[in-house]
């Protein structure tokens, strides 16, 4: 309650308090009229002085003074409440968002390392594609001209991986002679052609020899120019130790 409205309040008890004290002055059997004037003679004045009418004000004000603190400290205690009350549905507001705001930056924490985990395992896997690729994609094979030089330069590459000696000047010099370099040519006049197994090739090879030294990887067509190189230097490296050392008909 307001001080200003305490004072007023205080003020109304004590005037009611001297209003008790007028009346308990004028004795009890005095009787008033309306037509008859008081006479100072008719008015009996009590010789006795008044008792306890200060100390009965002063109670009752002591009373409503007590009331009005009640009512402030009810006052008060219900505003504290409401206070507080606010301030906690406040927290529990601010609690609330700061846990949708976490659960919120918690998920797109998850999706950053998902879509991380994901890149890296697209990266890995498409290492994983080239490496396998690189690994049975099969060597480059080397490109030979389609000479007398290319022909014999690819034999030569067969002749080594599987360890079958020669030089490439034993071979040209065998060649010339046997061929003249003519990969179809065909002798039809030495005891061969007489036999019905003429020479053929390059190098004059007749078929069951070509055939019984054919050569993995080479061609079966007698006439085929590297299969009929390759075949001749491993029957010759069979018989003679190697191409190198053949100068005549073999």
């Amino acid at each position: 309650m307001p001080k200003n409205t305490r004072r007023i309040a205080i003020a109304g008890v004590t005037t009611l308090g001297a209003a008790a004290i007028a009346l308990s002055v004028v004795p009890a059997d005095t009787h008033t009229t309306t037509t008859d004037a008081a006479s100072p003679s008719r008015v009996a004045y009590s010789s006795e002085p008044v008792k306890d009418v200060k100390a009965g004000v002063t109670g009752q004000q002591a009373g409503v003074t007590v009331k009005l603190d009640a009512i402030e400290a009810k006052q008060k205690a219900a505003a504290d409440a409401a206070a507080a009350q606010k301030k906690a549905a406040a927290a529990a507001a601010a609690a609330k968002k700061k846990a949708a705001a976490d659960a919120a930056a918690q998920k797109k924490a998850v999706a950053r390392a998902v879509a991380k985990a994901a890149a890296e395992r697209k990266v890995q896997q498409a290492t994983s594609r080239a490496s396998l690729r690189a690994a049975v994609q099969p060597a480059s094979v080397k490109s030979y001209s389609n000479n007398l030089d290319g022909w014999i330069r690819e034999s030569l590459a067969i002749m080594k991986k599987h360890g079958i000696p020669g030089s490439y000047s034993g071979i040209h010099r065998n060649i010339m002679r046997e061929s003249s370099g003519n990969p179809y040519a065909i002798n039809n006049w030495d005891i061969n052609a007489i036999n019905g197994v003429p020479s053929k090739g390059l190098l004059q090879v007749i078929p069951p020899t070509f055939s019984a030294y054919h050569v993995p990887g080479t061609s079966w067509n007698i006439y085929d120019p590297v299969a009929n190189i390759t075949a001749a230097c491993n029957y010759a490296a069979h018989r003679y130790g190697s191409m190198d050392n053949v100068n005549s008909a073999y």
